[in-house]
């Protein structure tokens, strides 16, 4: 029907099959499709273009990983992308940057043991392939680049007609299609006024000869005519300069080597030579090139034109050695492939020009994605238990001189070590559980492996307990008579009781607070009592005066105050109502009681007890028939009080003790690794005290058992801790190479580190911490020694050669003798030549010159044997003589060819020692320390001053001034001397000056001391503490100035005085009087404590007297004013104050006095505000054995009046102001940390021959605030043995020598010369030693070019110049970036041509490019010179400074200077090209003309060819070029010039 169906194969599925291999299956699906895109049953399809749906494949596993890996090749050159042609485009014009390219690479699967190649579906099974193909940029084409002409060479010729040459060099070839570089060489002729002289030969005659052919072996006798080398002498221009040779058998000997170095390698075991012949042709060449005759070059005999030669041979090496395994061996961050290398050996060292030795290393990359590999082993640092806590590290010298070190506490410094540990994969680094820390018990390894992390801290601050230090408050009143237990009363004992508070206490364990109870023993104590509070005033009973009743309101109360049930309080209570009188208008009125006055002593004692009183007064008289007045001494009555002893007890408790295990476990059942957990619970005791105030302890029942001190509390015991110790670490690596068999044993070591000292009885650390061990067996250096046969005959030239050329045919003169070496073992067996390269030393010398006479030698007599030396700087000398008839001719008489006396300088053993370099710093012994190398001694104190030694190298000369070894003049090759490094000097104070007064003459203030500079810091010792202006330093403490220290004491008023006249009763105004006195506040009231009265405040001085009154019969009477109310400062307040009526008038006519009185309330005269004040804070107040760490400052708090007084805080409090301000409160005094530094690294190895090594310390501590600041001095140099330094000296290049001849093919060569030095070349001039100083002369010889080929032209010849030197290195850029990182540098050849007629036979001029690093991009600019006669000079300049020039401009045409904006002619391309530019102004207007007025070489001539369409650019109008025809050109000279007739 027509259908158009085709059959479409999915991909390959996976390989699958039940072995891994070459059996698996791989199948896909087969559809039938439809062209337009549907599908139909495959039977619709035609079954013979059926593909296959099954194949055999690969099965590939896990584990064939190791068996396949991707090769990849390195990415191809860049190509341009093709385009629908399939062809690449090579230049394009409208290239602005760079062009689109791509690169391609081989990738394929090899199988890793043989490199052969699979199919690619089996590396694709463990990774992607990678890319075959990338895009890239080529950069737009570049042409080459050339430099200025150099100046006109001088004329040829003398006279005449001659030639001139320049010659510029490449310096930059041409990449990406750009064009190729132009000529170098410009020629030009040139003529001298002066003629040559006539007759003169027109012809220059030079012996010139060709260069010497490859050295041959002699042929056997039947076959001599073939090995016949000819020299033709034809003067043919067609056949310069030609050697025949018949070699018909060359080729077979090349196929023998050929097959003898493919075939399976072996050692050889000695060493021959062979000796052969070359020759070389000698012409004689006019200086038109045309040869010549030999007899006009030679007036004397002919130079050589054979001589006896070495064969060459080729390197040979040794089969490859096995890869080593890959440096890569585990997957890290790093993505980065390994290595992996193998070697060779080199068996034939190459002999005369032979073929160098190939690589005897190489390297490959291998594991390059390494997705299978193990995980690299990561590395953390690991730090032990800090150590001890230590404060003497931040003592200064003058702190150790006067402090007790042994009571030492406060702020210190403790340490610890670091060591590096491998982490398993399954342990964070950072991890610090219980569970992981066990897992650091790992074996330390290098420190090395580490330095990626940053290492933790080995020093920090610590504290030492100090004794407990606390504040208090002052004492408060004693309390009442009361019970111990209250709940529990018991008999009739108790105690009175004082107390005081906690302010302020430090942190520390140590010592015992102070008790802030104290009891007195007492009897009858009462928990509860009795309280009778009155209600109203006296009521009589019957009338309106007389007796009458008061009632009162009775409670019982606790002691504290507390309202309690009756059943408390022990009796009846008291009555509620009691008796009174009030008195009437007849009676004598008496006023209530004052207060008790205070005690006159504080406590009872036998001879001394307390009284107090009161006392009351008589306020009115009695009338006739009243009720009289009482007498005196009952206005007065007197008490007992303070009947306790004086005896106070209180509780004294111990310190605590330790914590004891209270189930007494075993120490061992803890646990064994740092006894954090699984301990059991404790107790700690201390002992309590009932003391007895400045005696000592007393019975417990003397004080109060209800205020006993705890004496047992728990605790958590310290566990038992072992000591713990890292595994010891790798053993220390053995030397790798061989020693000598007489060296001293090599020996390795290992050590371990404590990480965790023993404790409360676990199990010791072990003593050893490092090992030392001889290493088991180390490898003696094998002993090999060249063993040297005979020399062979001299052997010549052969005679066919001899007879084949001209010259003497007698078989004599010089050639050549040869021995073999071979290698013998220690005990004389034969061994492999490599063994002996290794390590029998210098390769001793096979060939040598030697002479077969002739008739016409001069025969000389052996050399006598040297004459005995006299002495050191004698010579001794040998002699010899003429024999035969050589003592007749005249040429062996001449002694510079022959001499007859030999003199060499005798040996010396007298050598001068001379002062080489500077001293070195002074260097302290440091004690070696077991340990030292692996960790950090936190312990040790570091001496850094003091006596040590200081070295000067030693330069040991011999009588020759060489240098030789130091060991010859002295033992250790220095100098030395004691030195000394001044101790550094701490800053120095005075000590502290005695305590100010307070700062406050009332209330809180503070008192301070200071310390002044005495010395200042020197020479690195600790420096001074912050001083202020004054160069001091203070310590400031709070103090209080009493106000109230002093008060006025007042005894009672006397009684009131009246002056009465006649009989009139002694009532009315009257005066009373009483005495003030200041005393101590505080004194008691029976102790005379009366001082000046200026000490007490004068404006609060009581008065002395006062008007009194005594009311009359029948007045009125009333009581005292009271106190005044409290006045508030507000605006119009008042305060009050009021009496009330004790008598009533005995008539109505009499009234009563006012009972009220207010007045208003006036700011700092009636009434007062309060407020709290602060006083500054002390300075931080430390332990007296302390010198830094946790201390207290203090701060004072004082209740001041507004008018600025200060008062009792319980005003403040009276006011309800609240202290909400604290006033002590811990603080720290910063350490003075000195700074730290690690041990001394071990020195370092010389830096050179003769250099200086060093050894340094890091900073592990910086200084903090007056620590020790860090030496400057963390490194130190000390210099090294002055060793003489041998190397080989590498002369320059030899001018061309040419042997026997004057031109033509010679050598240039070089020497190598053995030389001493004192380290530095620069600084001491080499001087030349004997070769076996320097090591194997040989081997350097092969590893250097010492010999090349070179050419000396004769006149005439057409020849290249010498290489120019290298350009500077230039990348490849795209806009003015770097394209590669790799660039170019480039030198080039010229040709010279002396002869035009030998242009024919000149060479191609040459250049070569070479990779460089550290190039740069340039840009080019028109730089023009200044107008001269309307001419300037333009030209072309790149961005480094150089002027350059090239097959088309290389500066940009559009900046192209006045006259040059549409000609594009190359100045440097043709020969003479000038350019002439008229500029005519014209307004704003310039005209510029340019005329070419001459170009040179027909090759150019046709411009139009070029590219060139416009020459002449004249009134801003351009004429085209001219045709063809209208072009003639010129040939009648050798430089040929185009005229354009039209133009010009």
């Amino acid at each position: 029907i027509g259908l158009k169906l085709c059959l479409i194969a999915s991909h390959w599925g996976q390989c699958v099959g039940e072995d891994c291999g070459s059996s698996g299956v791989q199948t896909r699906t087969i559809w039938c499709v439809h062209e337009e895109g549907w599908t139909t049953h495959h039977s619709h399809c035609q079954h013979a273009d059926k593909p296959g749906s099954q194949r055999p494949c690969f099965k590939v596993c896990n584990w064939h990983q190791n068996l396949f890996e991707w090769d990849v090749s390195e990415w191809s050159d860049c190509v341009l992308v093709p385009f629908y042609s399939n062809e690449l485009k090579l230049r394009t014009s409208e290239c602005v940057t760079a062009q689109h390219g791509v690169q391609r690479r081989r990738v394929l699967c090899v199988r890793t043991a043989n490199r052969t190649t699979v199919t690619s579906r089996i590396c694709e099974f463990f990774s992607q392939k990678p890319p075959v193909e990338q895009a890239c940029l080529i950069p737009c084409p570049q042409d080459c680049v050339l430099s200025d002409f150099t100046s006109w060479s001088s004329c040829s010729k003398t006279c005449g007609a001659g030639l001139q040459h320049r010659t510029r060099h490449v310096l930059t070839t041409q990449m990406y299609g750009g064009m190729h570089c132009p000529n170098l060489t410009e020629t030009r002729t040139c003529s001298n006024p002066v003629d040559c002289p006539t007759g003169e030969d027109k012809h220059q005659y030079s012996l010139k000869v060709g260069a010497w052919s490859e050295c041959r072996m002699p042929h056997h006798k039947d076959v001599l005519l073939s090995g016949r080398t000819t020299v033709d002498f034809s003067i043919s221009a067609n056949e310069s300069n030609t050697v025949i040779s018949h070699t018909h058998h060359q080729n077979q000997h090349h196929r023998h080597l050929q097959h003898h170095n493919n075939s399976h390698y072996y050692y050889p075991m000695s060493w021959e030579l062979e000796v052969g012949y070359q020759t070389r042709q000698v012409r004689c060449t006019r200086s038109d090139g045309k040869n010549a005759m030999l007899s006009l070059c030679t007036k004397e005999a002919p130079p050589l034109t054979f001589q006896s030669c070495v064969m060459s041979r080729n390197c040979q090496t040794s089969d490859w050695s096995s890869w080593s395994p890959c440096s890569k061996t585990c997957r890290s961050i790093d993505l980065s492939p390994g290595y992996r290398i193998r070697s060779r050996i080199m068996t034939q060292i190459p002999v005369r020009g032979g073929k160098q030795c190939p690589a005897l290393e190489e390297k490959q990359a291998c594991n390059i994605m390494g997705d299978l590999l193990l995980k690299c082993p990561r590395y953390a640092w690991r730090t032990t238990d800090w150590g001890d806590c230590r404060v003497l590290p931040l003592l200064s010298q003058q702190d150790k001189r006067l402090i007790n070190i042994s009571i030492l506490c406060g702020g210190g410094i403790q340490t610890r070590k670091t060591y590096c540990v491998q982490v398993p994969d399954d342990l964070h680094v950072g991890s610090n559980t219980q569970k992981n820390r066990a897992k650091d018990r790992s074996r330390p390894v290098s420190s090395r492996l580490c330095d990626a992390e940053d290492q933790p801290l080995v020093v920090q601050l610590c504290s030492v307990p100090c004794q407990q230090h606390c504040l208090v408050s002052p004492w408060s009143p004693w309390g009442a008579c009361e019970h111990d237990n209250c709940d529990e009363p018991e008999g009739k004992k108790g105690f009175k009781q004082r107390r005081r508070e906690l302010l302020w206490e430090s942190n520390s364990t140590l010592g015992t607070s102070p008790h802030l109870t104290e009891f007195i023993p007492c009897e009858n104590p009462t928990c509860y009592l009795w309280q009778v509070q009155r209600h109203g005033g006296c009521v009589p009973t019957k009338s309106s005066c007389g007796p009458g009743t008061v009632v009162s309101n009775v409670t019982c109360v606790s002691i504290t105050g507390e309202s309690v049930s009756n059943a408390h309080c022990d009796g009846d209570p008291p009555p509620t109502e009691e008796a009174c009188e009030v008195a009437c208008s007849a009676d004598c009125v008496v006023g209530s009681w004052s207060s008790w006055s205070s005690c006159s002593h504080s406590c009872a004692s036998k001879t001394s007890e307390g009284r107090q009183s009161r006392s009351r007064s008589v306020l009115a008289i009695p009338g006739k028939e009243g009720k009289v007045c009482p007498a005196g001494p009952a206005l007065e009555e007197w008490r007992t009080c303070n009947e306790h002893p004086c005896t106070v007890f209180y509780w004294e408790a111990s310190a605590w003790g330790p914590c004891i295990d209270e189930d007494s476990l075993d120490g061992n059942e803890s646990s064994s690794w740092n006894g954090t957990w699984g301990c059991s619970a404790g107790v700690q005791t201390r002992k309590v005290n009932c003391v007895k105030m400045a005696a000592g302890p007393v019975p417990s029942k003397r004080c109060s058992d209800s205020s006993r001190p705890e004496s047992v509390r728990p605790c958590s015991p310290p566990c038992q801790k072992d000591c713990i110790v890292t595994p010891f670490s790798e053993w220390t690596a053995c030397p790798t190479t061989c020693l000598p068999e007489n060296s001293t044993t090599a020996t390795q070591s290992r050590y371990r580190t404590i990480i965790q000292k023993s404790a409360n009885g676990g199990q010791e650390c072990p003593d050893t911490l490092h090992e030392e061990r001889e290493c088991e067996s180390h490898r003696v250096c094998p002993e090999y020694r060249w063993r040297l046969h005979k020399w062979h005959s001299c052997t010549l030239v052969p005679d066919s050669v001899r007879r084949g050329s001209s010259g003497p045919t007698e078989t004599c003169g010089n050639g050549l003798e040869t021995r073999g070496v071979s290698c013998v073992g220690e005990s004389g067996e034969p061994a492999n030549v490599t063994d002996c390269l290794q390590w029998a030393g210098p390769l001793p010398s096979q060939i040598q010159q030697c002479r077969v006479p002739c008739r016409d030698d001069c025969t000389l007599a052996a050399w006598s044997r040297f004459s005995e030396c006299s002495g050191c700087g004698s010579f001794m000398s040998r002699r010899r003589s003429l024999t035969g008839r050589s003592k007749k001719k005249d040429h062996c008489l001449n002694e510079k060819l022959h001499p007859l006396e030999e003199t060499l300088a005798c040996p010396c053993d007298t050598f001068l020692s001379q002062p080489y370099g500077n001293w070195s710093a002074c260097i302290l012994p440091h004690p070696t320390v077991i340990g030292s190398l692996h960790g950090w001694m936190s312990h040790r104190e570091v001496k850094e001053c003091g006596q040590g030694l200081r070295y000067r190298a030693v330069a040991c000369i011999n009588q020759q001034g060489h240098l030789v070894d130091p060991t010859l003049c002295t033992e250790s090759g220095y100098m030395v001397e004691v030195c000394h490094i001044p101790c550094p000097l701490d800053c120095k104070l005075s000590d502290w000056s005695s305590w100010s007064g307070c700062s406050a003459t009332c209330g809180g203030g503070l008192k301070t001391r200071s310390k002044w500079l005495r010395e200042k810091a020197f020479n690195g010792g600790r420096p001074c503490p912050k001083l202020d202006l004054k160069n001091q330093v203070y310590e400031a403490l709070p103090c209080y100035s009493e106000c109230n220290n002093y008060e006025w004491k007042m005894e009672p008023w006397s009684i009131c005085t009246i002056n009465t006249v006649d009989d009139l009763p002694a009532c009315g105004e009257g005066v009373q009087s009483r005495k003030i006195r200041c005393v101590r506040r505080g004194a008691p009231s029976g102790e005379d404590g009366a001082v000046e009265d200026s000490l007490c405040d004068q404006d609060e001085m009581p008065a002395r007297a006062q008007v009194c009154y005594l009311a009359c019969p029948d007045d009125c009477v009333t009581t005292p004013w009271g106190a005044w109310s409290n006045c508030p400062c507000d605006q119009g307040a008042s305060r009050n104050r009021s009496r009330s009526v004790v008598r009533l008038p005995g008539s109505d006519s009499t009234a009563c006095p006012q009972l009220l009185q207010s007045e208003l309330c006036i700011l700092n005269s009636t009434c007062f505000t309060y407020e709290y004040k602060l006083s500054d804070w002390s300075t931080c107040t430390l332990s007296e054995n302390a010198i830094c760490g946790q201390g207290f400052r203090l701060r004072l708090l004082d209740c001041v009046r507004s008018d600025g007084k200060i008062v009792p805080q319980e005003r403040c409090e009276e006011h309800g102001l609240i202290n909400k301000w604290r006033l002590s409160e811990s603080c720290a005094v910063q350490c003075p940390v000195s700074c730290i530094l690690s041990d001394w690294s071990p020195w370092a190895d010389c830096s050179d021959t003769c250099g200086s090594r060093g050894k340094h310390n890091e900073i592990r501590q910086e200084a903090h605030d007056e620590g020790f600041p860090c030496s400057n001095q963390l490194t130190q140099t000390k210099p090294c043995p002055i060793r003489p330094c041998y190397m080989w000296l590498l002369s320059d290049w030899s001018p061309c020598a040419i042997e026997g001849a004057e031109c033509g093919e010679g050598y240039r060569r070089r020497n190598l010369t053995c030389v001493v030095h004192w380290g530095d070349v620069h600084e001491t001039p080499p001087q030349q030693v004997t070769e076996e100083l320097c090591g194997d002369a040989l081997m350097q010889h092969i590893q250097q070019d010492m010999e090349q080929p070179c050419f000396l032209p004769c006149p005439g010849d057409c020849h290249l110049t010498e290489w120019s030197s290298w350009s500077s290195c230039q990348l490849t850029c795209l806009e003015g970036r770097s394209f590669e990182t790799t660039g170019r540098r480039a030198r080039s050849r010229a040709v010279i041509i002396q002869v035009m007629e030998n242009q024919g036979s000149c060479p191609q001029q040459v250049f070569e490019t070479q990779p460089c690093k550290g190039g740069k991009c340039h840009s080019y600019q028109w730089r023009s010179g200044g107008w001269s006669n309307n001419e300037r000079v333009v030209w072309c300049q790149r961005s480094d400074g150089v002027n350059v020039t090239g097959e088309l401009l290389l500066c940009p045409p559009a900046k192209t200077p006045n006259g040059l904006l549409e000609l594009l002619v190359n100045t440097h391309t043709y020969t003479h090209t000038h350019f002439y530019m008229n500029r005519k102004q014209a307004g704003s207007q310039m005209t510029v003309t340019v005329l070419v007025l001459f170009l040179a070489l027909p090759d150019v001539c046709d411009l139009a060819a070029r590219g060139c369409s416009m020459l002449l650019v004249g009134g801003g109008a351009a004429e085209p070029l001219p045709p063809l025809a209208e072009r003639e050109r010129s040939s009648s000279t050798p430089t040929t010039s185009c005229n354009f007739q039209s133009i010009f």
